[in-house]
């Protein structure tokens, strides 16, 4: 590795639902971050990393700052806001529009009490003309000073190579913090529970608010035919009585759309084929109980 090789930890901020997983996934080139049009779809804060000859790009994803409404969003706040003095870039995502919200003037104020590097990345430009984006831009100029503006689209690729060069130039020289085949910290256990919790989501549409969890009983492994299999046993929790029958479906229907579009992810990210057993339990209040909050793994310390 050569002196003037460059490693740092780079946090993805912005409002709910606008793109950060997408930008993520894209970014990586694999998929972690799950990806939902439901606000909070991302609870906690998952590393991905870049590893390039040039340098590595650790990314905090942090969940999405707004006003809290109950203990999970007060937590998930609090994580967002802390990462972003401990980290050595912050990439702000927006999307390309010339009003600047309340959430938008929220994140600004938290952006003017660091020092850290602020990216602005503009994102979804495949959904405007070019000239309106210089417009964005012009906007958003007027608000905080940032070290560099990168408009992008995280669904098309479009300029993400621009705005790793621009990460590389704001990071500390030093080793990789990771060997160069890690993609990511977050245990196994954690991202199969993440990409069960995501179909869930995308299955059940409007039909449930996004008070769903999933816990995972058990992954084990064993051969079979000279081929490896995973047995896993998972658990949808949902806050009402009412949401299990619609999680379930109609003769178990929902269940298994669920778990059918699941498995070929998860046998994608484990590498061997998938044995999937889905149980659907209610659990009352769930965000709001310290306990099981830190059941699904979030952890409350985090953001202490």
């Amino acid at each position: 590795m050569s002196d003037n090789y460059k490693s740092g930890f780079v946090t993805l901020i912005g409002r709910p639902n606008v793109g950060k997983s997408t930008l993520m996934n894209h970014l990586i080139g694999q998929k972690i971050a799950i990806t939902s049009n439901k606000p909070q779809t991302t609870r906690n804060r998952i590393q991905t990393v870049y590893t390039s000859e040039e340098g590595q790009i650790v990314f905090v994803d942090t969940p999405g700052i707004h006003k809290a409404k109950n203990r999970l969003g007060d937590y998930m706040v609090r994580v967002a806001e802390r990462t972003m003095s401990e980290v050595d870039v912050i990439l702000w995502l927006v999307e390309p529009t010339s009003y600047i919200g309340a959430g938008e003037q929220h994140i600004i104020e938290q952006l003017k009490k660091v020092n850290t590097p602020v990216i602005l990345v503009i994102n979804k430009t495949d959904t405007v003309k070019k000239p309106e984006i210089l417009n964005y831009i012009d906007i958003y100029r007027k608000e905080l000073e940032f070290a560099e503006i990168v408009p992008v689209s995280a669904l098309k690729g479009d300029n993400t190579d621009v705005l790793i060069s621009c990460i590389m130039k704001y990071l500390p020289y030093g080793p990789a913090f990771y060997d160069e085949d890690t993609i990511t910290d977050q245990p196994e256990r954690q991202i199969v529970a993440e990409l069960i919790r995501e179909k869930a989501l995308r299955c059940l549409e409007d039909e449930i608010p996004h008070g769903i969890a999933v816990s995972i009983e058990s992954i084990k492994y064993r051969r079979s035919n000279k081929e490896s299999i995973a047995d896993i046993e998972a658990t949808i929790i949902c806050e009402r009585e009412s949401h299990k029958g619609i999680v379930i479906g109609k003769q178990g229907a929902m269940l298994k759309k669920i778990g059918s579009q699941a498995r070929p992810e998860i046998e994608d990210m484990l590498e061997c084929r998938v044995n999937l057993q889905l149980w659907v339990k209610v659990k009352k209040d769930w965000r709001d109980s310290d306990f099981l909050i830190k059941n699904f793994g979030y952890n409350p310390k985090e953001s202490e």
